[in-house]
């Protein structure tokens, strides 16, 4: 009886790490494809992409430890040259340390803790949109002090190149990435609950 209780607890493991390693699969797979969809803007060396969407719609999809490995394993793989960063830039490691490395850098932690918000607020609609702006908040935030070491321009400079030319598109990847993480949740709470 022993046994078979350990085989099931075993099975049960093996069944939980396999979709769990295939859930971080999935979600690189999709930053990286956030990240391809890219519009250079010329005055500036950060690109417009999709990426901050992908990575505050995992931090409110995931939780906090699998958002923030998730991203971790995707920041690793872009350095060691695999093609998933914006392909604005170097690529691999010359990447990270470049004038996109602090956008780069942030996105584990800005996922973990958006997420930790908007578990923590209960998932209410509000806080999906307050956790995903607070997340943006800090990709913006590390990206502009990033680039700010590297170029020691003014602040006026900095922010004309490093955030003011993003408020816009940022603040619609909030709204979609909070909207589609009620819209998921909605659509689980549905079909998880029993029917009548």
């Amino acid at each position: 009886m022993m046994q078979q209780t350990a085989l099931a607890q075993d099975r049960n493991w093996l069944a939980s790490s396999t979709r769990r390693f295939a859930v971080v699969i999935g979600a690189i797979a999709f930053v990286a494809l956030c990240a391809h969809i890219s519009i250079p803007l010329g005055f500036t060396p950060v690109p417009i992409t999709l990426q901050p969407f992908a990575v505050l719609l995992l931090g409110l999809l995931m939780t906090p430890r699998d958002s923030f490995s998730a991203l971790a394993v995707y920041l690793m793989a872009g350095a060691t040259g695999m093609p998933v960063f914006s392909p604005h830039g170097v690529g691999g490691l010359a990447q990270l340390f470049g004038p996109t490395g602090g956008y780069l850098l942030a996105a584990p932690f800005a996922a973990a803790i958006a997420g930790l918000l908007y578990r923590a607020a209960k998932q209410r609609a509000w806080a999906a949109f307050a956790s995903s702006a607070i997340g943006d908040l800090i990709l913006l935030t590390t990206g502009a002090l990033w680039l700010e070491v590297l170029t020691h321009t003014s602040l006026s400079s900095l922010l004309s190149v490093s955030v003011v030319p993003f408020l816009a598109s940022d603040a619609a990847k909030v709204v979609a990435a909070a909207a589609c993480a009620l819209i998921f949740r909605s659509f689980a709470t549905r079909t998880s609950s029993p029917a009548q």
